[in-house]
């Protein structure tokens, strides 16, 4: 059976042609094909102006981004079979790219998966839905799952804000199997304990892999403050490396008390502490306290979610590197980081060069990274980039 046609209005077929994925509400001739017709989650034949195919997509008439492309064949079947090709797909890189099953293996859009991501955490699957389209066609995912790799468990994770603009309720439950007392991890040879229905996003945050992997080549003998610390993804492995000092600090008690169990877990909590603090309101006592760190880590969680935050949120930013340099010591190392894809690498780059003008340090960058490759960039969907990582050398001003 075909699907209803959604009809674009003249000249917005571009973006599509050229690879991206999304359609715009705005971007609908609802004369020809009123949105008010279709259902959250329908599948749709998008074709352009003048009637060309551009591809099936799924539809949520209630949002900006009304419909995304699922493939560019006409009137597609959403079924078992279409998520085990796309997900083994996406398999077949993963494990040409590690050697354990400790990866996310799915990535939305990259992994032509609009709307879903999948972290595996060994015979564990976290999954987190985000639209309409994929949540009306759970089942069959689960089913896709547990045929090519028989988990032990598969979380739903759909406690996203995100979930909230789609017009779908937020939980997270464990809808395949049963989890393990203890889930432990491994990332760059280092263990650790996770937490997924209570933790942040899918209960870990692999995009850091390699940046994290940087740190520990160069943290032997140094004093590392590690800000925004979550359970000592950075903190734990520049401990395990040979750094004589690790302080991790969040404002989450439940996070550092996992750190504390991972650093334990590896044998490090000798020379790490943990404080539970605002981070801003931490490095004002540091800089009062006269406290220097030979190595700081800013990590952030995203502090420009939507575009019309961006002011706001780039002082933020401003702010949060400033005070760093500010107790970061002689010829010491800032690692910077910005999870928000609306702050850009150059917006990121300019940030921290005004910052270490501003005090009068001088700032050179001597690697930069990003998100690891089991989150692969979609060269059409500048989305699909939204990691960036600088690591700074700081000196006295010359």
């Amino acid at each position: 059976m075909a699907h209803p046609e959604l009809f674009l209005k003249k000249n917005e077929d571009h973006r599509l042609r050229k690879g991206h994925l999304w359609v715009f509400s705005n971007e609908v001739d609802t004369k020809r094909s009123p949105l008010e017709s279709f259902s959250a989650g329908d599948l749709v034949h998008i074709a352009s102006h003048d009637g060309k195919t551009l591809g099936t997509a799924y539809i949520n008439p209630q949002t900006l981004v009304c419909a995304r492309l699922l493939s560019r064949k006409a009137n597609l079947k959403c079924g078992v079979n279409f998520f085990k090709d796309r997900i083994s797909t996406a398999l077949q890189l993963r494990e040409k790219l590690f050697a354990k099953p400790y990866y996310r293996l799915v990535f939305g859009e990259s992994d032509g998966l609009p709307g879903l991501v999948i972290d595996r955490f060994g015979n564990v699957l976290s999954v987190q839905i985000t639209t309409a389209g994929i949540e009306r066609r759970r089942a069959s995912l689960v089913d896709a799952l547990v045929e090519l790799l028989s988990p032990e468990a598969i979380v739903l994770k759909n406690d996203n804000s995100q979930r909230q603009l789609e017009g779908l309720t937020l939980e997270s439950e464990v809808i395949y199997g049963q989890l393990p007392e203890k889930l432990i991890i491994e990332e760059n040879g280092t263990q650790f304990r996770i937490d997924i229905l209570g933790g942040q996003k899918t209960g870990w945050f692999y995009d850091h892999r390699s940046s994290r992997a940087q740190l520990a080549g160069f943290a032997k003998g140094q004093r590392v403050l590690d800000l925004f610390s979550y359970t000592g993804a950075w903190g734990v492995p520049a401990a395990l490396a040979g750094a004589i000092d690790v302080t991790c600090v969040d404002a989450s008690e439940s996070a550092l008390a996992l750190a504390l169990e991972n650093a334990k877990l590896n044998r490090t909590e000798g020379n790490m502490q943990f404080v539970c603090s605002d981070v801003f309101e931490f490095l004002k006592r540091a800089r009062l306290d006269n406290q220097l760190y030979d190595i700081i880590v800013l990590d952030p969680p995203a502090l420009i979610k939507r575009k019309k935050d961006f002011k706001q949120g780039y002082e933020a930013y401003r702010r949060l590197n400033h005070l760093a340099l500010q107790v970061l010591s002689k010829n010491g190392i800032l690692i910077s980081a910005s999870c928000s894809h609306h702050l850009t690498r150059d917006n990121l780059h300019e940030l921290l060069r005004s910052s270490g003008k501003h005090i009068d340090r001088h700032l050179v960058f001597f690697a930069s990274g990003g998100q690891g490759p089991d989150h692969p960039i979609d060269p059409a969907l500048p989305e699909t980039e939204y990691l960036k990582t600088f690591f700074c050398s700081v000196s006295s001003c010359l």
